[in-house]
């Protein structure tokens, strides 16, 4: 995103909408290879934005600009295509259907007010797509159904239809019909048959009587579910009753239903030859909520105070949110933009306003800035308008303190929205530059990375020393090294290491002794203690028994000192000392030549004396871990976990035949677990982890951490 030349032929012209009503904000979501982007190609060229359509294979599209995506022949980020139909502004947001990409789709969902889901006409529906879905009802989102790819050898729009049905539930009813060849397609609502053997738009004719008759049984069900919807309570008996309802009517109906989230329309579509794109215009524009029908994020001020409700008014307060932040090497920081409500408009300061993420690096921050330009995003074309009103898209650029999930107010009336729901990243990689000089380079390119990309976190881990970016996944960890790369920062990738603590293995004494004599004032310090392990979690005690004075008494916290500053830095490692009890006993010391740092050096020359008559025992973290999955992988699951050390606490059953794995496993044997688990269950299956405590490491392993 961020260039403003042309490309597949598109105009250079941004159009702004003065009515929220006119507007339409259509989120694309379906597994990956199900043909959302070449589906928006084929829509953008249908409403005459291209001139020619481009080509996933060939790195031509629109929406996938990136070099990632051109790489991988799929999306990896979200992008906007806008079009204008029958004088409604359409803004189609394509979403990656990977998993690794979840984030990506959860901003879309945040930015649209309806989705319209992509399944491939060949391929059924599967753990993935019922995932997405599921993404999809979790916010509410209403949502209708385009089978594609209808020209597909082993096409079967019935046999898609009806897994759709069986997967989505009675409400997913088809608004077109194909024909045999795929060339007509049957309007069940305005029972007319449009031709598309010419290519688009199409010829539209009379049905014969014989087809009538074959679709009456799913023209008669269609009706049925949308007025049932119907605010109008006496419609439904009008129609049992035999009464003709009017077109208009239907539709209005249509879109209510929609609106609402209970009825999911269906539209049979092939890209490749144009089939149904013109009755998916047509539905988009008429049957599809306007942001005026879709519930707005609660808001509050920046100190969290509550807010007055805002609305989709032009005229109200100014209320946006950064969906999405990209960094293109032109024009810097570009920042892609929902209007809530207000108008927002160029030469004009802003307020920006982020919290709430400082655990993904994003810190709470508040400042003042100024909108210069405001932008159309066509991909990664920015086309200027004059203004944005609440329920359009925009696009700002070098408004540098931004980040995605940001709040965009009057300075005069500041207001936060509260941030969606973000994945929780759960593949750790650590990243190292290659020579000094790429250092400062990749600590800005990660700096614009997690501004942009609140999937991603970063952990500077002062333990082990390592800088850990953790990912959603494989292709996500694949897509941000190459992002450092191509930002000019040489990096290489290492082994994770697993943060570990020691304790002693048992009782122990130990004895220290510091005693120096150099001229003048000396140095001399002797303890004698006890060391005693204590259950897991107890911490570390100190504990003063010393009788007759024998350790001054000003010097006792000085052994205390120097007890803990050997814990910190570890006893056969850098692991810090945890769950053990000092016991000070007895010592010496002198009238001229004692002093605070003698006793404690003398308390750590102690705990290392101790150490090596007790033993020391590793100990590692221990995650609690969720794991959600299908009852057909439950088996298969719960082998691995055995297989890594885990012990399972317990299995609930969930909906939908979905059940719930409690376990406790190992953090070492979780570091590859999000590519491992997505393999086994064929991407059905998530997780969550949370450390609990940490735990004796078996004596078979522990040597390979001395």
């Amino acid at each position: 995103m961020g260039s403003k030349h042309s490309e597949n032929g598109h105009a250079e012209t941004g159009v702004a909408m003065d009515d929220p009503g006119k507007v339409r904000n259509i989120v694309l979501v379906g597994p990956s290879g199900s043909g959302k982007t070449t589906l928006t190609e084929a829509l953008l060229t249908a409403a005459g934005v291209l001139t020619r359509a481009g080509s996933v294979t060939d790195g031509t599209t629109v929406c996938d600009h990136d070099p990632a995506a051109v790489r991988q022949q799929r999306s990896v980020g979200l992008s906007v295509a806008p079009l204008v139909h029958d004088g409604v502004k359409i803004n189609l947001i394509d979403t990656p259907g990977y998993a690794d990409f979840v984030g990506e789709l959860r901003a879309g969902l945040r930015a649209a007010d309806a989705a319209l889901f992509v399944v491939c006409s060949a391929e059924g529906v599967d753990a993935t797509t019922t995932a997405l879905w599921q993404e999809c009802a979790a916010v509410g989102m209403p949502r209708a159904l385009v089978i594609a790819r209808l020209d597909h050898p082993r096409a079967d729009f019935a046999g898609e239809l009806a897994s759709c049905q069986d997967a989505f539930g009675a409400g997913v009813l088809p608004l077109y019909l194909p024909s045999a060849d795929a060339k007509e397609l049957f309007g069940l609502i305005s029972e007319r048959v449009f031709d598309h053997a010419d290519g688009h738009p199409p010829t539209v004719r009379e049905p014969s009587a014989a087809e009538l008759d074959r679709v009456g049984a799913a023209r008669d069900e269609l009706l049925e579910g949308i007025i049932a919807e119907s605010e109008d309570e006496s419609l439904m008996d009008r129609y049992l009753a035999g009464d003709d309802i009017d077109t208009d009517t239907i539709i209005a109906d249509l879109e209510t239903a929609v609106a609402r989230g209970s009825f999911h329309p269906v539209f049979p579509v092939c890209a490749q030859t144009g089939v149904g794109l013109a009755e998916l215009l047509e539905a988009l524009s008429r049957a599809f909520p306007s942001p005026l029908e879709h519930p707005l994020p609660p808001v509050t001020d920046p100190l969290g105070r509550p807010h007055a409700a805002i609305t989709a008014d032009p005229n109200g307060p100014l209320a946006a949110e950064v969906v999405r932040t990209a960094v293109d090497s032109y024009v810097g920081r570009v920042s892609l933009v929902r209007v809530f409500s207000g108008t927002l408009r160029p030469e004009r300061a802003v307020h920006v306003s982020g919290h709430g993420l400082a655990d993904r690096g994003h810190e709470d921050h508040d400042v003042d800035e100024r909108v210069a330009h405001i932008y159309s995003p066509l991909g990664a074309t920015l086309r200027e308008v004059p203004y944005c009103v609440a329920g359009d898209l925009c696009a700002l650029t070098k408004i540098g303190s931004a980040e995605t999930g940001d709040t965009v107010s009057a300075p005069e009336d500041p207001i936060l929205m509260t941030p969606w729901a973000m994945p929780e990243p759960l593949l750790p990689v650590a990243v190292v530059a290659k020579t000094r000089s790429d250092e400062d380079t990749l600590a800005r390119n990660l700096g614009r990375l997690v501004a942009g990309d609140p999937t991603l976190r970063l952990e500077r881990n002062s333990e082990t020393h390592q800088l850990v970016l953790w990912c959603m996944g494989e292709a996500h960890a694949e897509v941000v090294l190459a992002r450092l790369r191509a930002g000019g920062a040489e990096v290489d990738t290492e082994p994770v290491k697993v943060t570990l603590r020691e304790t002693f293995a048992g009782p122990a004494r130990g004895h220290g002794r510091h005693v120096k004599q150099s001229g003048g004032h000396g140095q001399y310090a002797v303890c004698d203690i006890e060391v005693e392990p204590l259950p897991t979690g107890s911490g570390f005690e100190f504990v003063d028994r010393v009788v007759g004075g024998s350790v001054p008494h000003q010097f006792i916290s000085s052994v205390e000192k120097g007890v803990r500053a050997q814990l910190d830095r570890g006893l056969q490692g850098t692991h810090p000392v945890v769950d053990i009890r000092v016991t000070l006993v007895d010592g010496k010391a002198h009238s001229v030549d004692s002093s605070d740092a003698a006793f404690q050096t003398a308390g750590s020359l102690a705990l290392k004396d101790a150490a090596g008559n007790g033993g020391i025992a590793l100990l590692e973290p221990v995650d609690e871990v969720h794991v959600r999955l299908p009852d057909e992988h439950l088996g298969t699951v719960l082998g691995d976990l055995s297989a890594r050390r885990g012990r399972v606490l317990g299995t609930a059953a969930e909906d939908a035949g979905y059940s719930v794995i409690h376990a406790e496993v190992p953090a070492a044997a979780l570091l590859r677990y999000a590519i491992d688990l997505r393999s086994l269950t064929s991407g059905a299956a998530s997780f969550t982890r949370d450390f609990t405590r940490f735990d004796p490491l078996p004596e078979a392993l522990a040597a390979q951490y001395v």
